[in-house]
Protein backbone atom coordinates (compact mmCIF):
# COMPACT_ATOMS: atom_id res chain seq x y z
CA UNK A 1 0.00 0.00 0.00
CA UNK A 2 1.10 3.38 -1.08
CA UNK A 3 1.13 6.86 0.68
CA UNK A 4 -0.20 7.96 -2.39
CA UNK A 5 -3.34 5.96 -2.88
CA UNK A 6 -4.21 7.12 0.55
CA UNK A 7 -3.80 10.15 0.24
CA UNK A 8 -5.74 9.75 -3.01
CA UNK A 9 -8.43 7.99 -1.20
CA UNK A 10 -8.56 10.96 1.14
CA UNK A 11 -8.72 13.99 -0.90
CA UNK A 12 -12.61 14.44 -1.04
CA UNK A 13 -13.00 15.91 2.75
CA UNK A 14 -14.23 18.96 3.93
CA UNK A 15 -13.14 20.06 7.34
CA UNK A 16 -9.21 19.10 8.49
CA UNK A 17 -7.58 20.05 11.78
CA UNK A 18 -3.71 20.84 11.77
CA UNK A 19 -1.66 19.92 14.58
CA UNK A 20 2.33 20.16 15.23
CA UNK A 21 4.49 17.15 16.54
CA UNK A 22 8.56 17.05 17.65
CA UNK A 23 10.28 15.67 15.08
CA UNK A 24 13.18 15.66 17.48
CA UNK A 25 12.17 17.53 20.84
CA UNK A 26 13.04 21.45 21.04
CA UNK A 27 14.85 21.15 17.09
CA UNK A 28 12.48 20.39 14.77
CA UNK A 29 8.78 19.81 14.39
CA UNK A 30 6.38 18.66 12.14
CA UNK A 31 2.98 19.47 11.40
CA UNK A 32 -0.12 16.69 11.36
CA UNK A 33 -3.45 16.73 9.24
CA UNK A 34 -6.54 14.84 10.47
CA UNK A 35 -9.92 14.15 8.97
CA UNK A 36 -12.67 15.92 11.32
CA UNK A 37 -15.07 13.65 10.55
CA UNK A 38 -13.27 10.34 10.39
CA UNK A 39 -10.10 11.60 13.37
CA UNK A 40 -7.95 9.81 10.35
CA UNK A 41 -4.09 11.28 9.59
CA UNK A 42 -4.74 12.48 6.22
CA UNK A 43 -0.83 13.82 6.23
CA UNK A 44 2.54 14.47 7.77
CA UNK A 45 4.31 17.69 6.65
CA UNK A 46 7.99 17.56 7.39
CA UNK A 47 7.62 21.09 9.01
CA UNK A 48 5.28 23.86 10.70
CA UNK A 49 5.81 26.60 8.68
CA UNK A 50 2.78 28.70 6.97
CA UNK A 51 4.08 27.99 3.27
CA UNK A 52 3.74 24.19 3.67
CA UNK A 53 0.18 24.42 4.88
CA UNK A 54 -0.87 26.54 2.31
CA UNK A 55 1.12 24.49 -0.06
CA UNK A 56 -0.82 21.60 0.94
CA UNK A 57 -4.65 23.40 1.26
CA UNK A 58 -4.30 24.45 -2.59
CA UNK A 59 -3.69 20.89 -3.28
CA UNK A 60 -7.04 20.07 -1.59
CA UNK A 61 -9.57 23.11 -2.70
CA UNK A 62 -12.44 21.11 -1.09
CA UNK A 63 -11.30 22.29 2.40
CA UNK A 64 -14.01 24.55 3.94
CA UNK A 65 -13.29 23.98 7.64
CA UNK A 66 -9.75 24.42 9.45
CA UNK A 67 -8.99 23.45 12.94
CA UNK A 68 -6.05 25.06 14.51
CA UNK A 69 -4.18 26.45 17.71
CA UNK A 70 -3.18 29.64 18.27
CA UNK A 71 -0.06 29.33 16.06
CA UNK A 72 0.37 32.26 13.60
CA UNK A 73 2.36 30.01 11.07
CA UNK A 74 -0.78 28.12 10.74
CA UNK A 75 -3.54 31.12 10.52
CA UNK A 76 -1.37 32.28 7.74
CA UNK A 77 -0.78 28.82 6.05
CA UNK A 78 -4.87 28.83 6.28
CA UNK A 79 -5.59 32.42 4.71
CA UNK A 80 -2.88 31.34 2.27
CA UNK A 81 -3.73 27.98 0.84
CA UNK A 82 -7.43 28.17 1.82
CA UNK A 83 -8.78 31.67 1.65
CA UNK A 84 -12.47 30.84 1.46
CA UNK A 85 -12.43 28.03 4.15
CA UNK A 86 -13.56 29.21 7.55
CA UNK A 87 -10.34 29.03 10.51
CA UNK A 88 -11.69 27.88 14.03
CA UNK A 89 -9.34 28.59 17.06
CA UNK A 90 -9.28 25.48 19.43
CA UNK A 91 -10.94 25.71 22.57
CA UNK A 92 -8.82 23.90 24.66
CA UNK A 93 -5.45 25.81 23.11
CA UNK A 94 -8.33 29.32 24.15
CA UNK A 95 -8.40 28.09 27.92
CA UNK A 96 -4.65 27.09 28.12
CA UNK A 97 -3.26 30.28 26.92
CA UNK A 98 -5.67 32.52 29.29
CA UNK A 99 -4.21 29.87 32.26
CA UNK A 100 -0.99 31.25 31.32
CA UNK A 101 -2.23 34.91 31.89
CA UNK A 102 -3.93 34.50 34.71
CA UNK A 103 -1.19 32.47 36.49
CA UNK A 104 1.08 35.74 35.86
CA UNK A 105 -1.73 38.66 36.62
CA UNK A 106 -1.84 36.39 40.18
CA UNK A 107 2.03 36.57 40.57
CA UNK A 108 1.69 40.11 40.05
CA UNK A 109 -1.09 40.55 42.97
CA UNK A 110 1.10 37.22 44.91
CA UNK A 111 1.22 39.76 48.06
CA UNK A 112 -2.52 39.20 48.43
CA UNK A 113 -2.29 36.02 49.10
CA UNK A 114 -0.33 36.08 52.20
CA UNK A 115 -2.56 37.13 55.25
CA UNK A 116 -1.74 40.63 56.09
CA UNK A 117 -1.69 40.11 59.91
CA UNK A 118 1.59 37.77 59.28
CA UNK A 119 2.99 40.37 56.64
CA UNK A 120 6.01 42.26 57.18
CA UNK A 121 5.88 46.23 57.99
CA UNK A 122 7.24 48.69 55.80
CA UNK A 123 8.40 50.36 58.74
CA UNK A 124 11.50 49.39 61.10
CA UNK A 125 10.73 47.55 63.70
CA UNK A 126 11.53 49.12 67.41
CA UNK A 127 14.83 47.76 69.09
CA UNK A 128 13.38 48.20 72.48
CA UNK A 129 10.72 46.41 71.83
CA UNK A 130 9.54 42.21 71.48
CA UNK A 131 10.97 40.05 69.03
CA UNK A 132 8.58 39.06 66.22
CA UNK A 133 9.96 35.60 65.44
CA UNK A 134 6.72 35.13 62.31
CA UNK A 135 8.70 38.37 60.33
CA UNK A 136 12.00 37.18 61.27
CA UNK A 137 11.52 33.87 59.78
CA UNK A 138 9.64 35.64 56.33
CA UNK A 139 12.70 38.07 56.30
CA UNK A 140 15.13 34.50 56.38
CA UNK A 141 13.39 33.26 53.39
CA UNK A 142 13.53 36.39 51.36
CA UNK A 143 17.34 36.87 52.05
CA UNK A 144 17.64 32.61 51.36
CA UNK A 145 15.91 33.53 47.92
CA UNK A 146 17.67 36.72 47.06
CA UNK A 147 21.21 34.96 47.81
CA UNK A 148 20.43 31.96 45.07
CA UNK A 149 22.71 31.62 42.29
CA UNK A 150 19.74 32.12 39.57
CA UNK A 151 18.10 35.41 40.99
CA UNK A 152 21.85 37.01 41.31
CA UNK A 153 22.17 36.19 37.92
CA UNK A 154 18.95 37.03 36.75
CA UNK A 155 20.01 40.68 38.08
CA UNK A 156 23.23 40.58 36.54
CA UNK A 157 21.75 39.69 33.21
CA UNK A 158 19.02 42.57 33.35
CA UNK A 159 21.32 45.19 34.26
CA UNK A 160 23.72 44.04 31.61
CA UNK A 161 21.14 43.78 28.72
CA UNK A 162 19.19 47.21 29.77
CA UNK A 163 22.76 48.56 29.59
CA UNK A 164 23.48 47.53 25.83
CA UNK A 165 20.36 48.23 25.04
CA UNK A 166 20.78 52.33 26.08
CA UNK A 167 24.05 52.19 23.68
CA UNK A 168 21.62 51.54 20.74
CA UNK A 169 22.41 47.71 20.57
CA UNK A 170 19.97 45.08 19.02
CA UNK A 171 18.35 42.48 20.68
CA UNK A 172 20.54 40.24 18.01
CA UNK A 173 23.76 41.63 18.76
CA UNK A 174 23.02 41.18 22.81
CA UNK A 175 22.23 37.73 22.24
CA UNK A 176 25.83 37.39 20.70
CA UNK A 177 27.80 39.55 22.94
CA UNK A 178 26.39 37.91 26.33
CA UNK A 179 25.66 33.97 24.80
CA UNK A 180 22.06 34.44 25.93
CA UNK A 181 18.92 32.89 23.68
CA UNK A 182 17.38 35.63 21.48
CA UNK A 183 13.68 34.71 23.49
CA UNK A 184 15.51 35.63 27.00
CA UNK A 185 17.05 39.20 25.47
CA UNK A 186 13.88 40.21 24.33
CA UNK A 187 12.04 39.11 27.50
CA UNK A 188 14.69 40.79 29.43
CA UNK A 189 14.67 43.99 27.21
CA UNK A 190 10.63 44.29 27.50
CA UNK A 191 10.87 43.55 31.75
CA UNK A 192 10.15 47.26 32.97
CA UNK A 193 11.95 46.10 36.11
CA UNK A 194 13.96 43.02 37.43
CA UNK A 195 11.21 42.00 39.86
CA UNK A 196 9.14 40.97 37.33
CA UNK A 197 11.63 38.40 36.09
CA UNK A 198 11.94 37.20 39.71
CA UNK A 199 8.32 36.65 40.65
CA UNK A 200 8.82 32.88 39.40
CA UNK A 201 11.79 32.09 41.83
CA UNK A 202 10.29 33.79 44.61
CA UNK A 203 7.29 32.06 44.18
CA UNK A 204 8.98 28.93 43.47
CA UNK A 205 7.97 25.08 43.63
CA UNK A 206 7.19 24.19 47.52
CA UNK A 207 10.23 21.78 48.66
CA UNK A 208 9.68 18.71 50.69
CA UNK A 209 9.71 20.93 53.86
CA UNK A 210 7.01 22.96 52.91
CA UNK A 211 4.29 21.25 54.56
CA UNK A 212 5.90 19.99 57.82
CA UNK A 213 7.08 23.73 58.93
CA UNK A 214 3.56 24.27 61.03
CA UNK A 215 4.03 20.91 62.81
CA UNK A 216 8.31 21.72 63.61
CA UNK A 217 6.89 25.29 64.87
CA UNK A 218 4.65 23.86 67.13
CA UNK A 219 6.88 20.56 68.21
CA UNK A 220 9.63 23.39 68.54
CA UNK A 221 7.41 25.60 70.75
CA UNK A 222 6.44 22.24 72.78
CA UNK A 223 10.10 22.20 73.63
CA UNK A 224 11.20 19.07 71.59
CA UNK A 225 14.52 20.48 69.61
CA UNK A 226 16.16 17.76 68.83
CA UNK A 227 16.86 17.49 65.26
CA UNK A 228 17.27 14.14 64.94
CA UNK A 229 14.02 13.77 66.85
CA UNK A 230 12.26 15.85 64.95
CA UNK A 231 13.44 14.21 61.63
CA UNK A 232 12.33 10.86 62.69
CA UNK A 233 8.71 12.45 63.58
CA UNK A 234 8.69 13.85 60.35
CA UNK A 235 10.33 10.90 58.20
CA UNK A 236 7.03 8.73 59.89
CA UNK A 237 5.02 11.21 58.21
CA UNK A 238 6.56 10.92 54.54
CA UNK A 239 8.89 13.50 55.14
CA UNK A 240 11.53 12.54 51.87
CA UNK A 241 14.09 15.83 52.37
CA UNK A 242 17.62 15.53 53.61
CA UNK A 243 18.59 16.36 56.90
CA UNK A 244 20.98 19.50 56.13
CA UNK A 245 17.71 20.92 55.07
CA UNK A 246 16.03 20.69 58.41
CA UNK A 247 18.77 21.58 59.96
CA UNK A 248 18.84 25.42 57.83
CA UNK A 249 15.67 25.57 58.82
CA UNK A 250 15.87 25.30 62.58
CA UNK A 251 19.17 27.40 62.60
CA UNK A 252 16.89 30.39 63.00
CA UNK A 253 14.87 29.20 65.72
CA UNK A 254 18.39 28.14 67.54
CA UNK A 255 19.26 31.78 67.28
CA UNK A 256 16.13 34.06 67.95
CA UNK A 257 15.60 30.87 71.20
CA UNK A 258 11.90 30.22 69.70
CA UNK A 259 10.13 29.65 66.56
CA UNK A 260 6.77 31.48 65.04
CA UNK A 261 3.78 30.34 65.66
CA UNK A 262 2.61 27.26 63.46
CA UNK A 263 -0.10 29.70 61.26
CA UNK A 264 -0.94 28.15 58.05
CA UNK A 265 1.47 28.85 54.81
CA UNK A 266 0.00 31.43 52.09
CA UNK A 267 -1.41 29.99 49.12
CA UNK A 268 1.16 29.39 46.46
CA UNK A 269 0.60 31.06 43.03
CA UNK A 270 -0.29 27.60 41.11
CA UNK A 271 -2.77 26.78 43.56
CA UNK A 272 -5.11 29.75 43.15
CA UNK A 273 -4.41 29.75 39.63
CA UNK A 274 -5.24 26.05 39.85
CA UNK A 275 -8.47 26.59 42.17
CA UNK A 276 -9.36 29.74 40.29
CA UNK A 277 -9.34 27.84 36.65
CA UNK A 278 -11.39 24.48 37.71
CA UNK A 279 -15.37 25.00 38.29
CA UNK A 280 -16.15 25.58 42.25
CA UNK A 281 -18.24 22.08 42.23
CA UNK A 282 -14.85 20.35 41.63
CA UNK A 283 -13.41 21.99 44.95
CA UNK A 284 -13.29 20.76 48.26
CA UNK A 285 -14.12 22.65 51.26
CA UNK A 286 -10.92 23.64 51.95
CA UNK A 287 -10.20 24.74 48.52
CA UNK A 288 -13.04 26.50 48.24
CA UNK A 289 -12.72 28.25 51.85
CA UNK A 290 -9.04 29.09 50.83
CA UNK A 291 -9.86 30.72 47.50
CA UNK A 292 -12.87 32.54 49.32
CA UNK A 293 -10.53 34.26 51.63
CA UNK A 294 -8.11 35.34 49.20
CA UNK A 295 -10.81 36.70 46.85
CA UNK A 296 -12.58 38.63 49.71
CA UNK A 297 -9.33 40.27 50.65
CA UNK A 298 -8.33 41.16 47.19
CA UNK A 299 -10.65 43.59 45.04
CA UNK A 300 -8.23 42.63 42.12
CA UNK A 301 -8.29 39.24 41.80
CA UNK A 302 -11.94 38.90 42.57
CA UNK A 303 -12.45 40.74 39.63
CA UNK A 304 -10.10 38.55 37.69
CA UNK A 305 -11.74 35.23 38.52
CA UNK A 306 -15.00 37.30 37.48
CA UNK A 307 -13.46 37.42 34.33
CA UNK A 308 -12.20 33.64 34.31
CA UNK A 309 -15.74 32.56 35.17
CA UNK A 310 -17.22 34.51 32.61
CA UNK A 311 -15.06 33.37 30.07
CA UNK A 312 -15.74 30.01 31.36
CA UNK A 313 -19.18 30.24 30.55
CA UNK A 314 -18.82 31.58 27.04
CA UNK A 315 -16.43 28.65 25.77
CA UNK A 316 -18.71 25.93 27.22
CA UNK A 317 -22.01 27.24 26.09
CA UNK A 318 -20.61 28.42 23.24
CA UNK A 319 -21.77 31.69 22.86
CA UNK A 320 -18.97 33.42 20.80
CA UNK A 321 -21.41 36.39 20.44
CA UNK A 322 -20.25 37.32 24.33
CA UNK A 323 -16.13 38.14 22.99
CA UNK A 324 -16.48 41.95 22.24
CA UNK A 325 -18.53 42.45 25.75
CA UNK A 326 -15.64 40.10 27.54
CA UNK A 327 -12.67 42.12 25.90
CA UNK A 328 -14.12 45.30 26.44
CA UNK A 329 -14.77 44.27 30.19
CA UNK A 330 -11.43 43.32 30.74
CA UNK A 331 -9.64 46.13 29.19
CA UNK A 332 -11.72 48.19 31.54
CA UNK A 333 -9.48 46.80 34.57
CA UNK A 334 -5.89 47.14 34.89
CA UNK A 335 -4.63 44.01 34.13
CA UNK A 336 -1.54 44.05 32.07
CA UNK A 337 -1.29 40.56 31.22
CA UNK A 338 -4.77 40.02 30.37
CA UNK A 339 -4.48 42.58 28.13
CA UNK A 340 -2.22 40.80 26.14
CA UNK A 341 -4.51 37.77 25.76
CA UNK A 342 -7.52 39.76 24.73
CA UNK A 343 -5.02 41.66 21.97
CA UNK A 344 -3.92 38.25 20.59
CA UNK A 345 -7.43 37.21 20.82
CA UNK A 346 -8.44 40.59 18.25
CA UNK A 347 -5.89 40.19 15.79
CA UNK A 348 -7.39 36.43 15.34
CA UNK A 349 -11.20 37.44 16.34
CA UNK A 350 -12.66 35.26 13.58
CA UNK A 351 -11.24 32.29 14.28
CA UNK A 352 -11.83 32.76 17.88
CA UNK A 353 -15.66 34.14 17.53
CA UNK A 354 -15.60 30.46 15.40
CA UNK A 355 -14.27 28.14 18.08
CA UNK A 356 -16.57 29.56 20.91
CA UNK A 357 -19.51 28.98 18.29
CA UNK A 358 -18.69 26.16 16.56
CA UNK A 359 -18.47 22.52 18.00
CA UNK A 360 -15.43 21.69 16.12
CA UNK A 361 -11.98 20.83 18.30
CA UNK A 362 -8.47 19.75 17.87
CA UNK A 363 -8.99 17.39 20.51
CA UNK A 364 -8.29 14.57 17.98
CA UNK A 365 -5.05 15.75 17.49
CA UNK A 366 -3.58 15.26 20.61
CA UNK A 367 -4.77 11.42 20.45
CA UNK A 368 -3.42 11.48 17.01
CA UNK A 369 -0.10 13.06 18.36
CA UNK A 370 0.40 10.66 21.29
CA UNK A 371 -0.56 7.48 18.47
CA UNK A 372 2.57 8.92 16.62
CA UNK A 373 4.55 9.05 19.17
CA UNK A 374 4.69 5.21 19.62
CA UNK A 375 5.07 4.93 15.88
CA UNK A 376 8.50 6.86 16.14
CA UNK A 377 9.53 4.72 19.29
CA UNK A 378 9.15 1.87 17.36
CA UNK A 379 11.50 3.11 14.77
CA UNK A 380 13.58 5.38 16.81
CA UNK A 381 16.95 6.09 14.59
CA UNK A 382 16.28 3.42 11.75
CA UNK A 383 14.05 5.45 9.21
CA UNK A 384 13.76 9.48 8.54
CA UNK A 385 10.56 10.98 8.04
CA UNK A 386 9.40 9.77 5.57
CA UNK A 387 9.35 6.19 6.04
CA UNK A 388 7.54 7.92 9.53
CA UNK A 389 4.91 9.21 7.40
CA UNK A 390 4.16 6.14 5.37
CA UNK A 391 3.65 4.53 8.98
CA UNK A 392 1.13 7.21 10.46
CA UNK A 393 -0.95 6.57 7.02
CA UNK A 394 -0.82 3.46 6.18
CA UNK A 395 -1.88 2.14 9.88
CA UNK A 396 -5.25 3.55 10.13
Amino acid sequence: MTVGWLTRRWRDYRWCCVGDFAVKRRRSYGTILLDMATHRPIDLLADRAADSLAEWLRAHPGVTIVCRDRAGAYAEGARLGAPGARQVADRWHLWHGLAGYVEKTIRQHRHDLRDPEHDIPESEPDPAGPVNVEQIAIAADIDRVEAQAVVVRIREHYQDVQRLLAHGESISGISRSLRLDRKTVRRFARAATVEELLIKQRDGRPGPLERFKPYLRERWNQGCTTATVLLAEIREQAYTGSYPALTRYLRLFRTVGTAPPATPAPAKVRDVTRWMLQHPDDLDDRERGRLNEILARSSALERLAYHVASFAEMMTGLHGERLDEWITAVEADDFPQLHSFTAGLARDRTAVVNGLTMEHNSGAVEGAVSRLKSVKRSMYGRAKFDLLRKKVLCRV
